[in-house]
């Protein structure tokens, strides 16, 4: 198993800690991500990838931007719960 997926997991179960919907991916290309969902509003998803070769290794918005860095998922997982939460939560 490569870094990028382990670092994934780990940002899963912070998700999960969150009350957020999250699961990784790996698509046939090898491509791996993370795939969250608010379950409160479906419509609110986002797709977070992990690229362990940098030095520090970062995880990455959807968009291109760099988030957070892996060795703290608990701070990538609060800053993803933040982007995706509904209004009324």
């Amino acid at each position: 198993m490569d870094d990028s997926f382990q670092h994934l997991e780990r940002l899963v179960d912070e998700l999960d800690a969150r009350g957020l919907l999250a699961r990784v991916v790996r698509t046939q290309s090898g491509r791996t991500f993370v795939r969250v969902i608010n379950p409160n509003a479906t419509s609110l998803a986002e797709n977070v990838t992990c690229r362990p070769q940098a030095t520090p290794a970062y995880y990455w918005w959807s968009w291109g931007e760099r988030m957070h860095q892996v060795d703290d998922p608990a701070g990538a997982a609060t800053k993803v719960a933040r982007v995706l939460a509904a209004v009324s939560e």
